[in-house]
């Protein structure tokens, strides 16, 4: 069973003790970041490169963690912010290219030996991808982790009417290229 999110907060206040609340504090955490930042990039290698670099950050940041929100949803933050700056990165990167971030991601889905989904599960994930990343990412939130408008909220620091709007979009953006088959 894991610690709660005090005790490995307290952990992590003790000097001595800094190393074990870390690592428990990754034990505890790092699957469900890897999966929130894999359905961002869809790479198992940029995934993990992510993973590490948001633990990076919050192991060097976690004195500034002041307990407002939630542990998690000041984790989830970190790693979304990661995979954005990252997708960022690769679509300026591909600026003078003539292939596009979301033909690339396209492309990693289906030569990725880790995708375990039938071909609707490719399908949709195509889908997906056409969506702006801000809007993908509310609705892999709300979609594959069921989270409720207001966590989100707090997450992404943006209002729930917002994010209501965003996911209602998204849903239809994709009900509309899976009825055209346009992906």
């Amino acid at each position: 069973m894991h610690p709660t999110d005090q005790e490995i907060l307290a952990l992590l206040e003790i000097p001595a003790e800094r190393e074990a609340g870390f690592s428990l504090l990754v034990q505890k955490y790092q699957q469900r970041l890897y999966w929130l930042i894999r359905k961002m990039v869809f790479a198992h290698e940029d995934t993990d490169d992510l993973l590490q670099n948001t633990f990076i950050k919050v192991w060097n940041n976690i004195e500034k963690f002041r307990g407002d929100a939630s542990l998690f949803t000041w984790l989830y933050r970190i790693a979304t912010n990661e995979a954005l700056n990252h997708l960022n990165k690769k679509r300026n990167e591909l600026l003078n290219s003539f292939e596009d971030l979301e033909t690339l991601l396209a492309s990693q889905i289906e030569n990725d030996p880790l995708f375990s989904g039938d071909e609707i599960q490719a399908r949709l994930q195509k889908c997906i991808l056409t969506l702006p990343d801000k809007q993908r990412l509310v609705f892999n939130m709300k979609y594959f982790d069921n989270m409720k408008y207001d966590e989100m909220s707090e997450i992404l620091g943006t209002s729930t009417g917002a994010l209501k709007a965003s996911y209602f979009h998204a849903v239809k953006k994709i009900e509309a290229m899976i009825k055209n088959e346009t992906f």
